[in-house]
């Protein structure tokens, strides 16, 4: 693939790149909308990435374009860079150039040609991918001496910011941080982190990704409207954030809350605590013991955080029926992904009996694709 990211970059801007560089999608084994509570997660990157061929200009121009795009580039100023000015895929690129500029950095204009693999609306992250692709290539282009943590906050701060999705900073701590055949005990609060092993195929385990296909767009307002609800019921306990109440503190905290906000602070607590549980699994050498928590996991965002629908819904069903250890959504929500834990040689029988359920109910046909525990983002050129 490296060969012709760097051929189609020069087909399109007419010299040859600097250099390559790629950055993962990722899955969230557990720990899902608790980022933006300063809570903890559990992601690991995917084989999937977007790969970007750069080259620097001197004139101050951003020039975008990608493989999964119209043909067209997107020429734009980096001088003139602002919220709401760039449409479609290229606002994250853009995005991360004026957040570079933001913090005062002295970046300028580059030539970018993108590839990516990582579906799009899948829950996978895909626009984590691309932010973070851009920021390593920017942090070494331009010498900007940035850590991953930092580089994290750069494409979170893009996202919310510039292409207006209020989201936490797992996704692109991730896409950042992950070492392969690890999981990564996330610390949204002080961005501290843990490699946990996740040896799968040791174990004689399989982690399938089921895409449903129900794409989502989380700019729309509902996923801030979930973020808004965690931070006023943190303001009404007096908390900096949820991830500062304790699961046992729980059943006080929500007596003392409006009904709307229950449900909303019950996942986030309890989220938190299963992230715990896996990691203190992985620890102990029992992956196949992550099953029960992912399932309940999915519960809980189905249940009390809402964010669930009747295909990932049903894909988790399909899945534990025929023998998974656990499945749960990952991703945001409102369509996208489920994975499911299951021993290898059932591999099949749950793709096929979640197929067969879809098919059943009228949906559109899965795709089925395989999560390793992959590398971070990383120089490949």
């Amino acid at each position: 693939m490296n060969t012709v990211v760097s051929g189609d970059f020069e087909r399109v801007h007419g010299h040859a790149p600097e250099g390559l560089w790629a950055a993962p999608g990722r899955v969230n084994l557990i720990g899902e909308h608790t980022d933006y509570s300063d809570g903890f997660a559990l992601p690991m990157a995917l084989p999937q990435t977007a790969v970007l061929a750069a080259r620097r200009r001197t004139d101050g121009l951003l020039r975008l374009h990608s493989a999964q795009g119209d043909g067209r580039v997107t020429e734009l100023r980096v001088a003139e860079l602002a919220p709401g000015v760039v449409p479609g895929w290229a606002r994250y690129p853009a995005g991360v150039v004026w957040a570079l500029r933001e913090r005062g950095l002295p970046v300028g204009g580059a030539d970018l040609h993108v590839d990516s693999t990582v579906p799009a609306g899948a829950g996978l992250s895909s626009s984590a991918a691309l932010e973070c692709v851009v920021a390593v290539a920017y942090e070494e282009l331009y010498g900007l001496g940035l850590g991953r943590p930092e580089l994290a906050r750069v494409a979170q701060y893009a996202e919310n910011h510039f292409a207006g999705v209020p989201c936490g900073v797992m996704d692109q701590m991730a896409s950042l941080c992950c070492t392969g055949g690890s999981a990564l005990h996330l610390d949204s609060r002080s961005l501290e982190v843990r490699q946990v092993p996740f040896d799968l195929a040791g174990h004689g385990l399989r982690l399938l990704v089921l895409d449903t296909r129900v794409k989502h767009d989380l700019a729309d307002g509902a996923y801030a409207a979930l973020r808004a609800g965690c931070e006023r019921a943190a303001r009404l306990l007096g908390l900096p954030a949820l991830r500062d109440l304790a699961e046992a503190e729980l059943p006080g905290a929500l007596s003392r809350l409006p009904a709307e906000l229950v449900p909303l602070v019950r996942h986030v607590v309890t989220e938190n605590a299963r992230v715990e549980q896996a990691v203190a699994r992985l620890a102990d050498g029992r992956p196949e013991a992550l099953g029960p928590v992912l399932t309940e996991g999915h519960a809980s965002l189905r249940d009390d955080y809402g964010v669930s629908c009747p295909e990932t819904d049903l894909a988790v069903e399909a899945a534990v029926a025929a023998g998974a250890l656990g499945a749960r959504m990952t991703g945001g929500g409102f369509g996208g992904s489920v994975i499911a834990l299951v021993r290898s040689d059932g591999a099949g029988a749950v793709s096929d009996a979640v197929t067969a359920a879809f098919t059943a109910a009228g949906f559109r046909t899965p795709a089925v694709l395989e999560a390793l525990p992959s590398t971070g983002a990383r120089r490949i050129g």
